[in-house]
């Protein structure tokens, strides 16, 4: 990294006001493989989508099975130096908010307390007929208890805990249904098919609208999800700081970028920045 461009960087951060938009780039960090990018591997799975998973027993028992086997991994991950730093920001007064497209759960495991999850998180399940939210651990031990005799090693897992798995290994798996209603249980999080709720979108909004700064961390932006809200801050006149491996989908409207790990990166900036008096 260059110490010109995080100086720039940490004067750009100094003033405060600051809305974080974090990607799956600031997680690869803690062992969660990322989408893109030069650290990351492409998504070897074709994802799930909402329209299948509702609408088919087998494909809500194929998901299950290969989330079942990546929560493993999922939910044993934990925060990185990336996102000890942005709670760090957040704990000076530095930040508006952080909008997360992850859905680890990480930033919050590492202290940060405004955060967005704009694509929920997996560490919660939801019943589709009775609305009811539980924990993924609970899921876990039903899962656990159901299938005393299955195990599949997934040697590979995507950003989403979605473990690569044969369909002989998924042969065999028992889903279980909701204990309070027995309706269908789906993770708590936005499936490819599926919109984030107008009211999650229009909170992030505000929250970009209402910025000094906007500083996008791990995120490519090659998918609208994340780009609409750098256009947002672009049309606004707010600027724009991106620090991700790789090139991004938002460099041309981007005041600053810098090309490196995240970890570091976020490290050398607190450093460079003041502390606040206790």
């Amino acid at each position: 990294m260059g110490v010109v461009t995080v100086t720039r960087l940490a004067g750009l951060v100094a003033g405060g006001g600051v809305a974080v938009l974090s990607g799956a780039g600031l997680s690869t960090e803690s062992g969660i493989p990322d989408y893109r990018g030069p650290t990351g591997r492409a998504r070897r799975a074709e994802p799930m989508t909402y329209q299948r998973f509702v609408g088919s027993a087998q494909a809500r028992q194929r998901y299950w099975a290969r989330s079942h086997v990546g929560w493993r991994q999922i939910g044993q991950a934990r925060p990185n130096a990336g996102h000890r730093a942005v709670a760090e920001l957040e704990r000076r007064g530095l930040l508006a908010g952080i909008v997360t497209q992850n859905v680890d759960g990480l930033h919050q495991a590492a202290g940060a307390r405004r955060v967005i999850e704009l694509h929920g998180g997996l560490d919660r399940v939801v019943c589709l007929s009775c609305r009811e939210r539980t924990p993924r651990a609970e899921l876990e031990r039903r899962l656990r208890a159901a299938n005393p005799e299955w195990e599949a090693a997934g040697a590979r897992i995507n950003p989403d805990g979605d473990a690569v798995l044969t369909d002989a290994q998924v042969a065999g798996f028992q889903v279980v249904d909701c204990a309070a209603c027995g309706g269908v249980l789906k993770p708590d999080v936005v499936f490819f098919g599926e919109n984030v709720p107008r009211p999650r979108v229009d909170e992030c909004f505000a929250l970009v609208a209402g910025a000094r700064l906007l500083l996008v961390l791990g995120s490519s932006l090659t998918v609208r999800s994340g780009l609409r809200f750098v256009t947002k801050a672009a049309s606004l006149g707010i600027p724009i700081a991106i620090v991700n491996q790789g090139e991004t989908g938002g460099d041309a409207d981007a005041s600053l970028t810098l090309d490196a790990p995240l970890g570091p990166t976020l490290t050398e900036l607190t450093a460079r920045l003041p502390v606040p008096a206790q």
